[in-house]
């Protein structure tokens, strides 16, 4: 039996022989002499992480992507969508619209608002602290993380590098137009990469963490986009105004608002 390859009539390849080079294929595309040296990726990440926590003010959009294992072991991507407005230190507006919850989270630096807007409902709670703060208290108390968050905080550098056991720049890619220095980790129970953009501006454009520990390692990925530092927002960029007939609930109801539908397993915490 042979394997045709190509668009030339008459380019063929036995199937022994078309396992060999895909073979050595994989072999050269994971090869140590293909990265670069080591502590490349943790300069490469340290410059992202400084250059977007000295950032005052930024906005960007995302699309974020989530696979899950059914119980069949059938493996279903889900997509959402949002935006980041940020006004350092504890300031910001970040939204998630799929097609399973739609909400907003709003921090007038005074109080965190978590907005479903698909039910018309919210919640509010006080929190006078910084972002990292912030993102702490929703983590700990009400199970709600922010698209990104380790991306965003003061010490993201530290928070990523936590528990790396390996660390590799692979090389430059293109994310939406865009180069970038593509790194790859490996943690006890994840392995996650990174696109940094190449230049003046080294901020994320895409972020993948894989979950080694659920069965068909499932992904999370967030591509980034519309990045904008250094811009103001508008005087009411974060104050909250609920939609006609919204209703004010405890934080703790505020469960059913994850990318998924129940009943099935999701992947990507790092």
């Amino acid at each position: 039996m042979k394997l045709r390859i190509g668009s030339r009539p008459g380019v063929a390849l036995t199937k022994s022989a078309f396992g060999f080079l895909a073979g050595m294929a994989i072999i050269s595309a994971y090869a140590p002499a293909a990265w670069a040296e080591d502590g490349a990726a943790q300069n490469i990440l340290k410059a992202m992480a400084d250059y977007v926590s000295r950032q005052d003010n930024l906005s960007l959009s995302y699309d974020a992507d989530i696979e899950v294992v059914t119980p069949a072991v059938e493996k279903i991507q889900f997509s959402a969508s949002g935006k980041v407005t940020m006004s350092r230190p504890n300031k910001f507006r970040i939204s998630r619209t799929g097609g399973y919850a739609d909400i907003e989270l709003i921090s007038d630096g005074t109080n965190v608002t978590v907005h479903d807007r698909g039910g018309n409902r919210f919640a509010q709670v006080p929190a006078a602290g910084t972002f990292d703060e912030v993102v702490d208290r929703l983590r700990a108390e009400a199970q709600l993380d922010l698209p990104g968050a380790d991306l965003l905080l003061s010490n993201s550098y530290e928070e990523l590098m936590a528990g790396v056991l390996e660390a590799k720049h692979i090389g430059r890619g293109v994310v939406e137009d865009v180069e970038c220095e593509h790194l790859a980790f490996r943690n006890l129970d994840t392995d996650w990469q990174i696109w940094v953009e190449v230049g003046e501006h080294p901020v994320p454009r895409k972020y993948v963490i894989t979950s080694k520990a659920v069965g068909a390692a499932p992904q999370y990925t967030l591509r980034f986009r519309d990045w904008k530092t250094g811009v103001s927002p508008a005087s009411d960029a974060f104050a909250f105004k609920p939609l006609d007939g919204s209703s004010g609930v405890s934080i703790t109801v505020l469960k059913d608002i994850d990318e998924v539908p129940a009943g099935v397993v999701p992947g990507g915490a790092k």
